[in-house]
């Protein structure tokens, strides 16, 4: 099973790649999937310009072809979703308009941060966007309130045994929906 961790944001300056780097290397850890981080600032997709409707699959420039590949290797997801001004980033509404068939029929789940919400309402909003794409956002998930004060000096992400305690159980849920929404895909 193919899992893909998304970020959401793209800002120079960033400590939610310092919280997808940390769930990265826990999934690598604690779970069986192959795991790749996917980051939006690395992946640079410009502002969706190809010219037809998503739904029809004609791409014609390559960052969208390898986009397209990227998620439809996927079985699952997790997005690391911030939240700004009580929604979610525009680069991950972006990059998720890219694509439309490649994302149906697979498992998501959200490792949220922000301040006292933990990024809750920007998952309730994204959650909807997904489920119109015919995805699973589950449940389980893990929230990160003022997640600022899990990093040290060095700005390293500290998660407390809640925040580890949270992600094993997302993981599990993950595994299950996955192995469940593959088949789905094989029989269609």
């Amino acid at each position: 099973m193919n899992l893909k961790i998304i970020t959401s944001t793209t800002r120079d300056v960033s400590l939610g790649i310092k919280v997808a780097d940390w769930i990265y290397n826990f999934a690598r850890e604690n779970s069986d999937f192959e795991v790749e981080l996917l980051d939006l600032k690395k992946i640079n997709l410009p502002f969706t310009n190809e010219p037809n409707h998503p739904s029809l699959g004609k791409y014609q420039y390559e960052h969208t072809k390898e986009w397209s590949a990227r998620i439809s290797a996927a079985d699952a997801f997790i997005i690391v979703l911030g939240e700004y001004n009580f929604g979610f980033p525009a680069p991950i509404k972006n990059a998720i308009d890219y694509l439309f068939h490649e994302w149906h029929n697979k498992p998501v789940a959200f490792v949220s941060y922000g301040g006292i919400s933990a990024g809750l309402r920007s998952t309730q909003m994204l959650k909807q966007v997904l489920s119109a794409l015919n995805m699973m956002p589950l449940t389980a998930q893990v929230n990160i309130p003022f997640f600022a004060k899990h990093f040290d000096a060095e700005k390293i992400f500290l998660p407390d045994e809640k925040i580890e305690s949270s992600a094993k159980n997302v993981l599990l849920e993950l595994h299950k929906w996955s192995e469940t929404l593959k088949q789905l895909r094989e029989n269609n």
